[in-house]
């Protein structure tokens, strides 16, 4: 069994998100770990690679610990499309 290490330098969000960023970090690891836990993608990335910058565009914030789960899930599912191995 692989191990896949995801390291995230820099997150920017908005202002809106310092309340619920617990939530919203939680709903990201878990959609990432769901994306991740694929076995087509973790062959894929089985070889050590870098992905500089990845731009994901605009995601809605609703208020509230629901919204920031609900966002940090969307910038997960969004991450996990955006690699590329």
């Amino acid at each position: 069994m692989s191990r896949i290490h995801v390291h995230i330098d820099k997150l920017v969000l908005p202002a809106a998100a310092a309340s619920s960023q617990t939530a919203l970090v939680a709903g990201m690891k878990a959609e990432l770990a769901r994306a991740l836990a694929n076995p087509a993608a973790r062959a894929a990335w089985a070889r050590s690679h870098r992905t500089p910058v990845l731009r994901l565009g605009r995601m809605p914030l609703k208020p509230g610990l629901a919204g920031g789960k609900q966002f940090g899930a969307s910038l997960g599912r969004s991450i996990g499309k955006g690699l590329k191995p």
